[in-house]
């Protein structure tokens, strides 16, 4: 609870809650092991008294009308009712006779879990959360992690399950993802163009998408998610796609004898409509995902600005950086 308390003060959480509670009644059975050694009644039998005659024990099933029944042993209700009953209960030893409950265990009212989960083997107080508004959830995992570090005691630790720890498995994934992106388009250009250097003019206009989209993602006050990292992914095509048509006719008219200024400017001036038709049709496609509503429309949105953002940068903007990039491409090839 305390944990939970400076989890929910701090800023980049909310919500955060403790399903441990440790002011639960309870009746605690002290079971003496020693005298229990001394009577030749084993510990499991103890155990195993007390939970088919206070909770129930499955034995098998039968077959009748038609139907399979279960047959469970548990006491009647009025042999279970109060706490000193527990301690009429009997046991067998290894003798053969029976023992009462109440010569080998203590039995009293005290305070604990309702129930005690585990994770690995170890008792575990699980803590939930979700993070405030504005923030990752990358950035959340952070703080928590903060927050554990300074205020656990001594001989407790913490470990990410769920979607926390796939999140922290998959850390920095994106970016290998984006790389990959770039990576593969590079080789197909490389083959299409017969050049290493070509492909560069169009690669290059990955990162105006990248500002576009950000400067998006930062507009609409929303976090850098799994979802807005696919949209960057699908970006680095798009904005591809626009370097290509221009820097393809570019080459044609370098072929034909042009200087690369002439030839760059020829191709930025022949695709411009092109480039303007196909662009703002997907722009004007995406637009629903925008302002999605409904059932998952927070991972739409996501996705929407995401995309929406980066294809109005990289459609404004490469149309000046990418001819001028063709040209530099070509200087160097000197």
């Amino acid at each position: 609870d305390n944990l939970a308390r400076k989890a929910n003060e701090a800023p980049g959480l909310t919500q955060v809650f403790a399903t441990y509670k440790a002011d639960t009644p309870i009746i605690w059975a002290d079971v003496d092991r020693v005298k229990a050694l001394k009577m030749k009644v084993p510990l499991q039998g103890v155990f195993d008294t007390m939970q088919s005659y206070l909770g129930s024990t499955y034995v098998n099933d039968f077959n009748k009308f038609g139907r399979i029944w279960q047959v469970k042993v548990q006491a009647q209700s009025k042999f279970r009712s109060e706490p000193k009953d527990i301690a009429r209960l009997e046991v067998r030893n290894e003798e053969g006779k029976m023992v009462p409950l109440g010569a080998l265990a203590k039995i009293q009212d005290s305070t604990g879990p309702p129930r005690i989960d585990r994770y690995n083997l170890f008792p575990t107080a699980r803590i939930s959360g979700s993070p405030a508004p504005g923030f990752s959830s990358g950035q959340a995992l952070k703080t928590m992690e903060d927050i554990a570090e300074r205020n656990l005691p001594a001989g407790m630790d913490y470990q990410w399950t769920g979607m926390s720890y796939q999140e922290k498995k998959a850390a920095g994934s994106g970016t290998l993802m984006f790389a990959l992106a770039i990576l593969v388009v590079i080789l197909i250009l490389a083959a299409l163009y017969e050049s290493w250097l070509d492909p560069f003019s169009v690669v290059f206009t990955a990162p105006l998408a990248v500002l576009g989209a950000m400067i998006a993602v930062m507009i609409r006050g929303m976090d850098n998610n799994i979802y807005t990292q696919i949209g960057l992914v699908l970006l680095v095509a798009l904005s591809a796609k626009n370097a290509i048509l221009i820097v393809e006719f570019a080459r044609e008219k370098k072929a034909e004898g042009m200087n690369a200024i002439e030839a760059a400017t020829q191709g930025a001036k022949l695709r411009f409509r092109p480039i303007l038709m196909t662009s703002f049709a997907f722009i004007v496609g995406v637009a629903p995902l925008v302002w999605a509503t409904g059932a998952g429309a927070v991972s739409r949105q996501a996705l929407g600005t995401a995309v929406f953002g980066g294809m109005i940068g990289v459609t404004t903007l490469g149309l000046i950086f990418i001819p001028n990039l063709y040209v530099a491409i070509q200087r160097l090839r000197r």
